[in-house]
């Protein structure tokens, strides 16, 4: 298993889901712009809904990019594993909305899988990852997700305790 290339892609995971929590809290309502501009999809449910926005988008991406460079891993990663995060993020927005769920609420493992296991399974065409080294990162993340939420919340990073 290759525990330090699993570790700094949990590092690099972290960041890519994180930036955009963090940035709300230091810019609040500004550049809140949503993804999808209001849009409704076929069901009449908005398309993600008013939390996925062109803020967290880009700077989930960007620091992402500027964290995977800070630790070997190469600028052009991070932008794809930052921008494969976010895509996963979306599906999960996307299933919510289908599925009635209100926006921001949580699902569990539908709220940590995809934002994950996707960009890692990307990453493996890239590094050398094993299913193992991507069954066992998603696993430590979803974990990781569900232990920290709580304390975030405690913190005020989150408005959230999940």
């Amino acid at each position: 298993m290759q525990f330090i290339l699993v570790a700094k892609l949990l590092i690099l995971l972290s960041v890519a889901n994180g930036a955009p929590v963090v940035m709300k809290k230091i810019l609040r309502n500004r550049l809140a712009r949503p993804l999808d501009a209001g849009l409704l999809f076929i069901d009449g449910r908005p398309l993600f809904g008013p939390s996925k926005t062109l803020r967290g988008l880009t700077f989930s991406i960007l620091l992402t990019t500027l964290a995977s460079g800070c630790i070997g891993l190469g600028f052009g990663f991070g932008a794809l594993l930052g921008a494969a995060a976010m895509v996963g993020d979306l599906f999960s927005s996307f299933v919510k909305r289908r599925l009635n769920f209100a926006p921001s609420s949580m699902a569990l493992g539908l709220d940590q899988i995809p934002e994950s296991a996707g960009p890692l399974v990307l990453a493996s065409l890239l590094v050398p990852l094993t299913f193992l080294d991507i069954l066992a990162a998603t696993a430590v993340f979803f974990a990781g997700a569900l232990l920290l939420s709580p304390l975030f919340y405690r913190l005020k990073l989150r408005d959230q305790p999940y």
